[in-house]
């Protein structure tokens, strides 16, 4: 709390949990689009999803355009989708 009364934000506990959340689904977003690079196109392809090339872009933008809002929501649930659908499905595991 500042000398005046009034209470500083950046020190907010709510504050620190939005930004843990926040760091957790980049950290997430991120994670999925080094996978989804490291996998061999033609897996994507052999198991009926949609081609590597767009599943890089689209978490390429879910990275980069992935903050709070309308974007953040569309590009984690792109990230979990391709983690629990498309991954498991190109390397071969079911989970």
């Amino acid at each position: 709390m500042r000398q005046d009364g009034r209470v500083d934000l950046f020190f907010h506990p709510a504050f620190a949990l939005m930004s843990l959340v926040s760091l957790g689904l980049f950290v997430l977003k991120a994670y999925a689009l080094v996978d989804c690079a490291m996998r061999p196109a033609a897996a994507f392809e052999a198991q009926g999803k949609l081609k590597k090339v767009i599943w890089l872009g689209i978490l390429v933008l879910a990275v980069l355009f992935g903050g709070h809002g309308l974007l953040g929501i569309a590009g984690t649930v792109a990230a979990i989708v391709y983690l629990v659908d498309v991954k498991p499905a190109v390397t071969g595991k079911s989970l």
